[in-house]
């Protein structure tokens, strides 16, 4: 009954708020506020805040939030695990497979390919011509990106 009353005490007052809003020509916010102000009454009629306020004295209600509390830590503990250690055995499994094929064998050293050694810098020679202007590096980025 206390709830009841509350909830309509709350929407009144939010009603009064929204068209104190609209009076400042405020529309948007005053529906906005509106809105916001018709869901206790709603609730109330719907018979959801009756249901809550059983709820809450209920031994039962509770015990049952406690259940659902200590499945959720169990999932999540769980999870957390899982994480740590890489997935499931078979997952596991499958990781470290694929890691023993992605090296090879007998290399004690990983092979980076050409691009490990800078290339040799060729000889500057000296400029006797007047210096041509080259942008052709340039052209290839643009071309790149399509541009």
């Amino acid at each position: 009954m206390i709830a009841e009353t509350v909830c309509s005490a709350v929407s009144a007052a939010g009603l009064g708020i929204a068209a104190l809003t609209a009076y400042r020509k405020r529309f948007l916010a005053a529906t906005r506020l509106a809105a916001y102000s018709l869901v206790p009454i709603g609730l109330v009629m719907t018979g959801v805040v009756g249901w809550l306020a059983d709820t809450a004295f209920s031994m039962k209600a509770w015990a049952g939030f406690g259940v659902l509390g200590v499945a959720w830590l169990l999932f999540m503990a769980t999870r957390a695990v899982e994480r740590r250690t890489g997935g499931t055995r078979k997952e596991r499994k499958a990781a470290k497979a694929a890691q023993r094929e992605a090296v090879a064998p007998a290399a004690s050293a990983p092979s980076l390919g050409q691009g490990a050694r800078p290339a040799a810098q060729p000889v500057a020679q000296p400029k006797a011509a007047a210096p041509k202007e080259d942008f052709s590096d340039i052209e290839a980025i643009l071309k790149k990106h399509g541009i």
